[in-house]
């Protein structure tokens, strides 16, 4: 038997279905290897009480996962790109991205079918500042109350009736084979997604010449250049994972095309601009919109929303 290949990874079940995703297509190009999944619980699971931005954002998610890779307990570590923050560890790289997922933020509510049915004054749970702000755009007078935990523990919390509805990303809902709980998948002009969503990441030293060549079957060039456009967005705006920035990319033949929105908080303001470059320029589409959000006062709907969100 070869020496392993260990996969580090958080322990909730939809982090479980990734990195047994990851590890089939893996298996499915090199049918000899032995790969072992090292599951771990990380300081963002822990502390489910206190909202992300207040304890430092969805890097929580990452660190004891790369501190694996760094000391060589893993080789590889499968992470939702949503999570990844935009200023990585030097010595650690995402190399490898799967072809997207479902994309759009999914409306999860047992007694309306659209956002446009939800009434006046619902209560919608939600732990994301993106989701909330748009949500606020939509309708300012919904009441929009603080909800984490993994899947299963947000879809109980509603069942018990404590929300009108939530909003969860459609493509982990899919992944764990909770299709019907959709109850819309929200078009992007109501919700734009978050920058990455629906995009697998896999993330691995630098130097490890060897998990490169092994990866390499399993990345999706289309995703990669959404997946450069998105996160070069965010990067300019030195969005952390918390701010209230929205991003999505598509492709189309050899031209990527971008939509970008800055919203604040109470969804008052809402900035968003689009525009088109060749897909070898998708880094550039991605910083040439954020600089055009900041032109436009972005940076001061930013820093309000880090304030209040600090608060």
């Amino acid at each position: 038997m070869p020496e392993p290949i260990r996969i580090a990874t958080r322990q909730s079940p939809l982090a479980l279905w990734q990195a047994y995703s990851v590890r089939d297509q893996l298996l499915a190009e090199h049918p000899e290897l032995n790969i072992e999944l090292l599951p771990m619980t990380t300081k963002g699971d822990r502390e489910q009480s206190t909202s992300l931005a207040k304890i430092g954002g969805k890097g929580l998610f990452l660190k004891e996962l790369e501190n694996a890779l760094l000391d060589g307990s893993a080789d590889l570590a499968v992470h939702s790109m949503k999570d990844v923050t935009a200023e990585m560890p030097p010595d650690l790289i995402i190399s490898t991205v799967i072809k997207r997922h479902n994309p759009n933020d999914a409306l999860v509510s047992n007694h309306h079918q659209s956002l446009n049915e939800l009434p006046d004054n619902s209560v919608i749970g939600t732990c994301s500042p993106r989701r909330a702000a748009q949500l606020l755009h939509f309708n300012s007078s919904f009441k929009i109350v603080e909800l984490r935990g993994n899947v299963g523990t947000r879809l109980k919390k509603l069942d018990d009736g404590n929300f009108d509805a939530t909003l969860l990303a459609c493509a982990g809902l899919e992944r764990l084979n909770l299709h019907s709980r959709i109850a819309q998948s929200i078009p992007a002009h109501q919700c734009l997604p978050a920058v990455t969503q629906g995009t697998i990441g896999i993330e691995i030293r630098s130097n490890d010449t060897r998990m490169k060549e092994l990866l390499s079957p399993l990345n999706d060039q289309e995703t990669t250049y959404r997946t450069q456009a998105e996160r070069a967005l965010s990067a300019t705006l030195n969005g952390g994972c918390s701010a209230p920035i929205a991003g999505y990319a598509t492709i189309d033949g050899n031209t990527v095309s971008m939509t970008a929105r800055v919203i604040a908080l109470d969804g008052s303001k809402l900035l968003e601009f689009s525009d088109s470059m060749p897909v070898e320029q998708a880094e550039e589409l991605g910083i040439k919109l954020a600089r055009k959000l900041l032109d436009n006062g972005a940076q001061d709907i930013l820093d309000n929303a880090e304030a209040g969100l600090s608060a």
